[in-house]
């Protein structure tokens, strides 16, 4: 039996980290450019510091995208803030600093901008990061028209966001698709599937729509590709190519 689909306010694109690979990943700048570009959705990374602080960082460690080394989580949220995300990407960004979830949803509630969450747990610290950020997510987006999609790969932390927030929406995230995934699925009380893009056959989202679920794509970096999983019927496609793949009225 074919179950109705969930209400979907999220546009059709959304940026990659805030705008893909032209401005310093997980920042203000990122979200700011993917924005003057016309994107209304950015998809965006989410841990915790030392002190438990939410903030914006992809990897485990510091040393690819900011001025620090070794463990993302081993500094308190005071010290993190004075490391320099945007130096690693090129001289135009450089002292771009790491941007708090907080930060993130001011700016993106004042322009508009829907969001996407990963939660990106350090090893250890999946319940409580999954806990924590849909906490804050929830007390930061209050009374706001489009609340977060939370997402992640770790099902452990999928399950503590529903369990500490569970009107937020959430999407099972994964780069390998289980026998298993409708039951991992409704375990987590998700509300749609966000799925490696090679994964996404026109039938599968035919079989996700008849379960219930909503579809995310990722990263799609080809406009041809894009307009394709589009016509399949794909909810959303997540890109770093946002030069090259523009919303509509933009092009």
């Amino acid at each position: 039996m074919t179950r109705r689909l969930p209400p979907w306010p999220y546009p059709k694109l959304a940026a990659h980290r805030g705008a893909g690979k032209l401005a310093p990943e997980n920042t203000l700048a990122s979200l700011r450019l993917g924005a003057s570009r016309g994107y209304r959705m950015a998809e965006i990374d989410a841990k915790l510091s030392a002190d438990g602080v939410a903030f914006l960082l992809h990897d485990e460690t510091l040393q690819r995208t900011t001025s620090g080394r070794g463990r993302a989580d081993a500094l308190p949220w005071r010290e993190l803030a004075l490391l320099d995300a945007g130096s690693w990407h090129s001289k135009q960004y450089a002292g771009e600093p790491l941007p708090s979830l907080a930060a993130v949803a001011a700016f993106c509630r004042a322009q508009g901008v829907a969001l996407n969450i990963e939660i990106k747990p350090m090893p250890g610290r999946e319940r409580e990061t999954g806990a924590a950020v849909a906490l804050d997510a929830q007390a930061l987006w209050s009374g706001a028209k489009v609340a977060p999609l939370l997402s992640s790969f770790s099902e452990v932390s999928l399950d503590a966001a529903r369990e500490a927030a569970p009107e937020l929406p959430r999407a099972y995230l994964a780069e390998r698709l289980p026998k298993d995934w409708e039951a991992r699925v409704s375990k987590a009380g998700c509300i749609a599937v966000d799925l490696d893009q090679r994964l996404i056959t026109r039938a599968r989202v035919d079989e996700f729509h008849a379960a219930g679920l909503r579809v995310l794509a990722w990263t799609v970096n080809d406009a041809a590709r894009a307009d394709r999983l589009l016509e399949w019927g794909v909810d959303t496609v997540i890109t770093d190519a946002i030069d090259v793949i523009a919303p509509a009225g933009v092009r």
